[in-house]
């Protein structure tokens, strides 16, 4: 399962790259998006996919019996899931600034919103 998902994040990592040299500013967005759910499955996968039990301990016992879910991707994943979105949506609020100033969606005309 771990190299099915190796090939999926290689794949959202080239399509996102792609998208982002693009010159449309749509383009953009959609590769900063990708980039950032590649990111969030290899943080996650790198945790290892195990099915076992949440990290908890039972009251009777007094340490995590084997096998359980580690915790620490989890919780990056969805700290990065929060952080990836704050930066999407201020990058989609600053492409539409620049769109409303230029009036146009290719990046190599923002050279010329110099005054």
């Amino acid at each position: 399962m771990e190299t099915l998902l190796a090939f999926v994040i290689g794949l959202l990592f080239s399509m996102g790259l792609y998208l982002m040299m693009r010159r449309s500013m749509v383009k953009l967005l959609l590769g900063l998006a990708l980039l950032s759910n590649a990111a969030n499955l290899l943080i996650f996968t790198s945790g290892g996919l195990l099915r076992g039990r949440p990290p908890l301990i039972a009251p009777t016992e007094d340490k995590l019996v084997a096998p359980f879910a580690d915790p620490l991707p989890q919780a990056l994943v969805l700290t990065a899931i929060v952080i990836g979105f704050a930066v999407l949506a201020f990058t989609a609020v600053l492409l539409k600034r620049a769109y409303q100033v230029v009036g146009e969606d290719d990046l190599d005309r923002l050279r010329s919103t110099d005054i």
